[in-house]
């Protein structure tokens, strides 16, 4: 705790802060048109509950956001102001709270269909992320905004404090700091503005039984593109829109070809059909998978092992740390899948620590997986069965492992069980369900252990980690730490970049200690742009950016 207690003296007092934001670029590249395949045909255009990265990257090519995410000529990703053409910070200290409040002056833009972007069509659009009765999976981006839990337990959605103060300042009140609010929250497709007219015209013009977002080519939005031409199940082809405030410096025209298999994604890009293509197929990424210099493009998420702390025999911490000192990382990986790597955290590669570093790099390993002190960690597994008051794990019951049923899931439920099964003599049985299920299972805590895919919303490490505070209705775990909380606390709240790491760090540390959850394996991912071509990138959170596409210098 004492060190704890040091980051804390490393806080700085709040500031003010207020930044330009540049906006606009060169003109589209005159002629290009670009086909691609990302995958399926939409479950989703709706911002508040599409969830496949095919899905986010055609709505991140129809709308924009506050900010916007660019790439420089090698490859570096930065964040400039969209739709908002400045935003100030401010902070003040209310009843011993840090409020943080963003204004953001919007600049001069139009919806496809000519009317002005409005302040008012952010408030829409988040009220509406925000609504309970709207159940988006994206709800919690929002969850730092002053009043987010009073409208949420109360469904008075003017307690979430984002206002219009006129047609083109929009003011946000956040509770303390949070460094990946910009970043994140302001460039996440699920946040992008909406106009409510627009949404209640389609859904009174909608068939029976469809969305209204149904055809694309009615959306109004206020993105680079507009949809212009749909083939249901298909295709669905974008133009550059005349409306947009700046040009693109990329595809006059971007047509996503839809796919079922990554096998038909790769025939398409084999005979030419399209430029650009995700994922690749199991056979491309087993082979990429066998070179030791390959480390792929880190998937934003972490599989874990999630142990029931509310319910016996899993609160007991010594129960816990017995099953998790007795996995072999190394077998469980290569049960999982080709492109699985030892988890050495909840925080996966590819989170950022500062500008230059990963958070992961620079905080370390957190699991052993030296083959040569295994057996040693075994024994002290068994060890502490003892300490708990079991002579052998066969004294803990019938136990289940429940996880999302797949042929990756279910070798590596077959592995894990197996292993505390002849190490420990703990009976544990894998038991595969839909997703569905899963997450019943865990919100209700009707289970023991199950293994969970932990993703973030943000690629922020504070994201992976503020579910497992007490009283979060995302805390599958049922872990209560008031040392944990507390540190969550003063993150929230950090002046200084440095300090903040520092306690996001002991905060990972202090929740793997507990052995709330352990951490299993990550994986990475790949895709392909043809040669010719340059200018496109894959967002972190896993959708693609296609509109500074250009063909590549001779």
């Amino acid at each position: 705790m004492d060190r704890f207690m040091k980051r804390l003296a490393a806080l700085l007092l709040p500031a003010v802060l207020c930044v330009s934001l540049l906006g606009g670029c060169a003109g589209a590249e005159e002629g290009l048109s670009l086909p691609v395949s990302v995958g399926s045909a939409p479950v989703s255009l709706d911002p508040a509950y599409a969830e496949e990265p095919g899905d986010q990257t055609i709505l991140a090519h129809l709308y924009e956001n506050l900010m916007r995410v660019t790439v420089d000529g090698s490859g570096r990703t930065s964040v400039i102001g969209g739709m908002a053409k400045s935003v100030e910070q401010e902070e003040e200290t209310v009843d011993g709270s840090l409020a943080v409040t963003y204004t953001f002056r919007l600049r001069s833009a139009r919806w496809s269909d000519g009317q002005a972007v409005k302040a008012s069509d952010f408030v829409y659009a988040w009220r509406r992320l925000a609504d309970p009765g709207t159940n988006s999976p994206y709800a919690e981006l929002l969850s730092m905004v002053s009043g987010y839990r009073e409208a949420r337990d109360t469904g008075n959605l003017e307690l979430l404090q984002i206002n219009a103060k006129n047609d083109s300042t929009l003011e946000v009140v956040l509770n303390g700091r949070h460094d990946w609010f910009l970043k994140e929250v302001c460039t996440s497709p699920a946040t992008s503005p909406l106009r409510q007219d627009v949404v209640q015209k389609l859904k009174a013009a909608a068939d029976e039984g469809k969305p209204w977002w149904s055809d694309p080519t009615a959306l109004v939005t206020n993105g680079p593109y507009t949809a212009v031409e749909s083939d249901e199940g298909h295709s669905l082809k974008l133009t550059a829109s005349s409306r947009y405030y700046g040009d693109m410096p990329g595809p006059q025209s971007l047509t996503f070809h839809f796919v079922d298999t990554a096998e038909q994604g790769q025939t398409l890009y084999d005979s030419r059909a399209v430029d650009a293509v995700w994922p690749l197929t199991d056979a491309q990424l087993e082979t990429l998978a066998a070179s030791p210099e390959w480390e792929g493009t880190p998937e934003l998420e972490t599989a874990l092992a999630v142990f029931n702390c509310a319910r016996e025999p899993f609160s007991d911490v010594l129960i816990r740390q017995a099953l998790s000192l007795a996995i072999d990382w190394t077998a469980l990986v290569q049960a999982a899948a080709p492109t699985a790597r030892m988890a050495e955290g909840v925080v996966p590669p590819g989170v950022p620590e500062n500008e230059e570093e990963d958070f992961r790099t620079a905080g370390g390993p957190l699991l052993d997986n030296d083959p040569e002190t295994l057996e040693t960690r075994r024994i002290q597994a068994r060890a502490l069965l003892g300490e708990a008051g079991y002579d052998s794990g066969l004294d803990l019951g019938e136990l289940e492992y429940l996880y999302v049923q797949s042929p990756a899931n279910d070798a590596a439920a077959q592995e894990l069980c197996r292993q505390w099964r002849d190490n420990l003599s703990v009976q544990v049985t894998p038991k595969g369900m839909t997703e569905r299920d899963l997450m019943s299972a865990l919100r209700n805590g009707e289970y023991t252990v199950a293994g969970l895919a932990l993703a973030a919303p943000a690629n922020d490490a504070e994201c992976f980690l503020m579910d497992w505070t007490s009283g979060s209705q995302h805390n599958v775990a049922f872990y209560e730490s008031s040392a944990y909380d507390t540190l969550m606390a003063i993150i929230a709240s950090a002046a200084d970049g440095t300090a903040r790491m520092g306690c996001l760090h002991d905060a990972e540390a202090l929740l793997l200690m507990d052995c709330a959850v352990v951490p299993l394996y990550t994986q990475s991912t790949a895709w392909t742009l043809r040669e010719n071509l340059t200018g496109a990138f894959r967002d972190p959170r896993g959708w693609f950016c296609f509109s500074g596409t250009v063909t590549r210098p001779v």
